[in-house]
């Protein structure tokens, strides 16, 4: 970027070129390939210079935005560029770093070695200029390689033959041709022990044994290293250890987070669903449409996915934070399925047009608009082949029941009234008592325009209805009260600073206490009702908390008074509750012999018990934390993203940009809540949308081989890094699109894994020894992969190992988890480490429940991500409390003792036999006659489980190489 990386003045002597101390060796060599200046020169002219050195500003005079004056160069010296000779123009000694008094740029980064190569090529070509010899400052949204269509590009010749075994792979075509412009040659391939253990735990995240150790080794076969990746993909434990790595990305965990930190008991689902999906291979673009909208494709856990991340559950009566809470929930679904999926930072649009990306806030509110339905929650969950079936029966139980109500409200015994203000006749009440549920009050048919209901009393606190109802009489009866009617409401007042409680949700359609309105005086209030014509009416309905399982029973309307008008001038009584039961009271039962219509009544309300008690039962499946889903409010806009401050309505849509194929969304804004999302994935998982393929390959790249092609994997818009390979990232998205091998799918994942690990590539030694001594020096971070980059295990495979070795390791797999904390029940929950551990704490590490703000006691200390936010990328520290964590724990000492008590029990009191077990176990070869001796010391002065506590410490055991 231009405001950072500004090229300062070039004071450069006259006599500079001749200056005999000059070291041109140590340049980089120029690009072996044709440069392009649009191309390849002009980006870097621009980030570099033109702040300094452009139309607006030339330090010392000199100019680099058109060819006459670059070529004249500036105040002090000239000419700065010669075409045909790269090693005297002084432009390439400048920003080559020869003068250190004088190295350019001065403020920002330097120009890598792959510039300053293109830089050398194209004044060695001529310096060729495009024909207006100008250098322009396009558009970087519009040339961004990122958002360019994925086009699959020639792999390059096979390398000479100074690298064997690198012209067979395409991708090692790619490496290759790389490291050959950097003057560099891969390491030599790496032994067999190292490659078991490498792959191994790779791909699975365990140590093989040593039988397979040894199988492998001995194995004559030249395909025997390809069957090993095979059987190490079809293994259930690939989907173990790769599960791992996408609930990263994706902010899973156990817990809400924030300050109560409660339980998610049945978050697990969706953990063994990305599982069940890794090991079967399920096609990458039906992994996206499964986890933004799988409860329309019969995959209810899938959707785990969009409420993953942390949930301030709190509730407040403050209208301010409930507004801000709720967007901030959907912000982080949001958030999350941009950089996961497209590798987009989209949240970086919520309170104005994103800074470097080209997303307008517009582009946020519409995505927002796709997931405005969702809500963190649980659903049930029935089995896989059930769903349909019983999808189908709850809708038919829910018609049938609906039908019941119409015909019990039909039967329902006319409310008795007295003229004015009078009692009732002294007659035994013969209407049920006010509950929490359906309350009705059935009269006469009579015309209105207006309705009254006036609230006396309570059971205690201020009044809450959650939905008002008003039938019209006859056949076909409608809910004439809905908002969606035209109806309008007033009311005496409304409790304040609420978002849960308001006056429009008395007659919007939904029931539970969460849309309901309290009066904002204790035992009192009142409703008016405005209908937009005259109504002719026969019942009223209401209720207290009418939600499929009722919680809410305070704040009962106890007493009140029901009354219409045409004019709302004069009005005309229609229903008390002076003539229902107390609560809690049974009516007399000669009354309800004398009456014709109860035997009927009976009848209904015993099928109606039959079906809510089959509607429990079909909805007590297990349950699923997999989020709830709502048909949304329109959604608006927010001035500077605050929900304080709604604008203009905003209709669901995609990027607009047209690098990101918006014509490929077909979204129109009247869909229900479930096709909208389903239309988001269909977007998103189409393989003409330029950044999906490419997202997901990185990721694999960078789990295999520590670093990506692009280094920030979750952001590949402008303010992310470049790829270091663009044509081989690519070429791998293409691959992953349409397959040339023949047996592999579209959007196959494990088609990736294996062209990665079989790469030769992959295969090289990780030891600086065994590759060009120059390689360290011109590329110290391993950028071009002249050597395999070694690493520390992660925390999973890590603990993992441990158990293995250990022969503890229990593979069950699936099902809810264990802790690694103490059980408690505290309302606000404090999660104490466990100091020992028991047979059901020794299944993988993947099922440890991940508790938010509080990292696993041992292995947190090895940057184990807790789910407060995204982790595409571990960091990979080094700190004292790992090493004491690792040597002194509780954990430590009580596996060390298990692998002891292997020992012994195998190999009984033989000490050379337990070490030659030990090394095979811990690191996959024998030990060496200096090992083997210090090791028989060791154990005949401190014991066997101290000599194995030692073998778990070493950095052999605790590395990759």
């Amino acid at each position: 970027m231009g405001f950072a990386l500004a090229l300062p003045v070039l004071t450069v002597p006259t006599a500079f070129a001749a200056r005999p101390e000059l070291d041109l060796a140590s340049l980089p060599p120029p690009a072996s390939h044709a440069v392009d200046f649009r191309r390849d020169i002009e980006p870097i002219f621009s980030a570099h210079c033109l702040d300094c050195h452009g139309p607006d500003r030339q330090r010392g005079g000199f100019r680099l935005d058109r060819r006459a004056d670059a070529l004249r160069g500036g105040d002090f010296h000239a000419p700065d560029i010669i075409p045909g000779d790269s090693a005297a123009s002084p432009l390439i000694h400048l920003v080559g770093g020869l003068i250190p008094d004088e190295f350019m740029p001065v403020r920002g980064d330097p120009l890598t070695p792959e510039q300053i190569g293109l830089l050398r090529a194209w004044i060695d070509q001529g310096a060729p200029w495009p024909d207006d010899g100008s250098a322009s400052q396009p558009d970087p949204t519009e040339t961004h390689w990122a958002f360019q269509p994925v086009v699959r590009p020639a792999v390059p010749d096979a390398p000479t033959a100074s690298d064997p075994g690198w012209g067979h792979h395409a991708i090692d075509r790619f490496i290759a041709d790389r490291l050959a412009r950097e003057g560099l040659h891969p390491a030599a391939p790496a032994d067999r022990h190292t490659l078991i253990r490498r792959l191994s735990f790779d791909l699975i995240g365990l140590p093989p044994s040593p039988e397979e150790v040894e199988a492998f080794v001995q194995d004559p076969d030249p395909d025997a290293y390809d069957r090993l990746v095979e059987r190490l993909l079809a293994s259930p434990r690939f989907g173990e250890r790769w599960a791992r790595h996408w609930l990263d990305v994706v902010r899973f965990a156990e817990t809400h987070g924030f300050e109560m930190n409660n339980p998610r008991p049945n978050a697990w689902h969706y953990r063994d669903y990305v599982i069940r999906a890794f090991n079967s291979d399920l096609p990458y673009d039906q992994f996206i449409l499964e986890q933004i909208a799988g409860d329309a494709l019969g995959v209810e856990e899938a959707t785990g996915f969009l409420v993953a991340g942390p949930w301030d559950q709190v509730k407040s009566p403050d209208e301010v934070l409930t507004r801000n809470q709720r967007a901030d929930e959907l912000h982080d679904i949001l958030n999350t399925t941009g950089t996961a999926f497209l590798g987009l930072t989209v949240g970086c649009a919520r309170c104005h047009d994103h800074k470097f990306d080209p997303i307008t806030q517009l582009d946020y509110f519409s995505l927002k608009a796709l997931l405005a339905g969702t809500e963190h929650g649980e659903r049930p969950l029935a089995a896989p082949g059930d769903r349909t079936a019983t999808a189908q029966r709850l809708e038919a139980l829910t018609a049938e029941r609906l039908d019941l109500d119409r015909r019990l409200e039909a039967l329902e015994p006319v409310a008795l009234v007295a003229a004015a203000d009078e009692d009732v006749p002294a007659i035994p009440p013969r209407r049920d008592p006010v509950h929490t549920g359906r309350n009705i009050d059935r009269f006469e048919p009579v015309h209105a325009r207006f309705l009254r209901f006036t609230i006396l009393a309570t059971s205690g606190g201020e009044p809450c209805i959650d939905e008002f109802e008003v039938f019209t009489a006859g056949p076909g009866p409608v809910n004439v009260a809905r908002a969606t009617h035209g109806t309008r409401v007033e009311a005496s007042g409304t409790y304040p600073n609420s978002a849960i409680h308001r006056l429009e949700h008395i007659h919007d359609g939904k029931y539970g206490n969460d849309r309901s309105w309290i009066s904002n005086e204790a035992g009192r209030g009142w409703l008016r009702f405005q209908f937009p014509r005259i109504e002719r009416i026969d019942r009223v309905v209401w209720s207290r908390d009418r939600s499929p399982k009722p919680v809410y029973a305070d704040r009962l309307v106890t007493r009140y008074r029901l009354e219409v008008s045409l004019d709302g001038e004069s009005w005309t009584l229609l229903a008390t509750d002076a003539d229902r039961l107390e609560r809690g009271a049974r009516p007399d039962s000669s009354l309800l012999a004398a009456d014709p219509a109860e035997s009927e009544r009976d009848r209904l309300r015993q099928r109606r018990a039959v079906i809510t008690t089959e509607m429990a039962e079909l909805d007590r499946r297990p349950m699923v934390y997999a989020g709830v889903f709502k048909e949304p409010e329109p959604t608006r806009r927010f001035h500077r993203g605050d929900p304080m401050q709604p604008r203009e309505t905003v209709d669901p849509g995609v990027l607009q940009f047209t690098a990101f194929r918006p014509d490929l969304a077909d979204i129109p804004a009247e869909r229900p809540e479930r096709e909208r999302r389903l239309a988001l994935a269909r977007w998103i998982a189409s393989p003409d949308h330029p950044l999906t393929a490419r997202v997901i390959v990185n990721r694999l790249w960078h789990y295999h081989f520590g670093e990506g092609l692009v280094p920030t994997p979750s952001d590949f818009g402008l303010n992310g890094a470049p790829p270091s390979h663009p044509e081989l990232l690519d070429w791998l998205a293409s691959e992953l699109l349409e397959p040339t091998a023949g047996a592999a799918s579209p959007w196959s994942l494990k088609h990736l894994h294996r062209l990665m690990v079989t790469s030769a590539a992959y295969r090289q030694s990780s030891r600086a020894t065994d590759a060009s001594p120059l390689a360290a020096d011109r590329d110290a971070g391993n950028r071009w992969l002249w050597k395999f980059p070694s690493r520390r295990l992660d925390a999973e495979p890590l603990r993992d190992a441990f158990l293995s070795v250990a022969g503890r390791l229990d593979l069950r797999m699936g099902g809810p988890g264990w802790s690694p904390f103490e059980p408690n029940d505290n309302y606000v929950r404090v999660y104490v480490p466990k100091q020992t551990f028991g047979p059901d704490d020794f299944r993988r590490m993947v099922y440890a429940t991940v508790v938010r703000q509080r990292p696993d006691g041992v292995f947190g200390a090895f940057d184990c991500p807790d789910g407060g936010q995204i982790a595409p990328k571990r960091s990979r520290s080094i700190t004292p409390l790992q090493a004491l964590n690792l040597l002194n724990s509780g954990f430590a000492l009580q596996t060390a003792g298990f692998f002891a008590d292997r020992l012994q029990r195998e190999l009984g009191d033989d000490a050379e036999a337990q070490v030659h077990r030990a090394f095979a176990l811990a690191f996959q070869r024998p030990p060496d006659p200096e090992e083997l001796s210090a090791s028989l010391r060791l154990i005949e002065s401190h014991g066997l489980p101290l000599f194995c506590r030692a073998l778990l410490n070493a950095n052999e055991f605790v590395f990759v190489f």
